[in-house]
């Protein structure tokens, strides 16, 4: 069974910093690409951040280029965001996603697993 538990959000001041933990297991891990969703209130998800099977390539959504980055640890099934310079805008519930193969993508109906989300809330 294909589990992915996310943690790490919570309440934090505009122009700080969080760094979102996502924990893969039920599946071997190298064989999959990984990202990060988000969902506001009242607004549909939308792409964050993904990063390929072995880390060689990601991708950003323009909203936090520059900001956010998106990393993994093969070794230990766990995939990262770290998000710095906090906008209002960017709260949010904050998804993992998987998608066996080796590319990037930033449509969530690619992605096979989700976690069940983690808020983060960035107060002005």
């Amino acid at each position: 069974q294909v589990q992915l538990v996310e943690s790490g959000g919570g309440l934090v001041q505009a122009g700080g910093s969080l760094r979102l933990s996502c924990a893969a297991s039920g599946l071997t891990f190298i064989l999959y690409s990984m990202a990060w969703f988000r969902q506001a209130p009242g607004k549909e998800r939308e792409f964050v951040a993904a990063i390929s099977w072995r880390g060689g390539s990601t991708n950003y959504a323009d909203s936090v280029k520059g900001r956010f980055t998106i990393s993994r640890d093969n070794a230990k099934n766990m995939v990262y965001l770290q998000m710095n310079s906090l906008k209002p805008e960017d709260t949010a519930v904050y998804f993992c996603a998987s998608r066996r193969g080796a590319t990037v993508h930033d449509t969530p109906q690619l992605y096979d697993y989700w976690g069940q989300g983690t808020q983060v809330t960035v107060s002005s």
